[in-house]
């Protein structure tokens, strides 16, 4: 299987790969012990993000797709987030084989879940991670 080298360079050298302390939201793909999963840290501030990490469990394209986005969100908008869809992850990464597809989505679907506490709850606890 041939990755692209923008795939590879996020493989070979993720981007914020850690769980973040004291996130804002938090979004979270798969089930641990049962196959990949991801979760993304997002710490907003004002109406940004401030800040994006992430943690896997996965193949070449589930580490890249994590690093992506804990690499471009910072300094988004909600409605900028909410544009990096699996397709649109893909894309960026130069392209995922079809066999390795369900790691864009499963970025894509932790990204979506953690949208979903946007704006900031005023207590400022993030959702619970799994």
């Amino acid at each position: 299987m041939r990755y692209a080298d923008a795939l590879l360079d996020h493989f070979y050298n993720p981007r914020n790969a850690f769980r973040m302390q004291d996130p804002t939201l938090v979004g979270a793909a798969g089930t641990p012990g049962r196959g990949p999963f991801l979760v993304l840290y997002l710490r907003v501030e004002g109406e940004r993000i401030s800040a994006a990490s992430f943690q896997t469990y996965g193949c070449a394209p589930a580490i890249a797709s994590g690093s992506l986005l804990a690499d471009r969100l910072p300094g988004s908008t909600r409605a900028e987030a909410a544009s990096w869809t699996a397709e649109a992850i893909a894309a960026a990464l130069g392209g995922v084989p079809e066999v390795k597809r369900h790691c864009p989505a499963l970025a894509a679907e932790a990204l979506r879940k953690a949208l979903t506490g946007w704006p900031p709850s005023v207590s400022g606890c993030p959702t619970t991670v799994p």
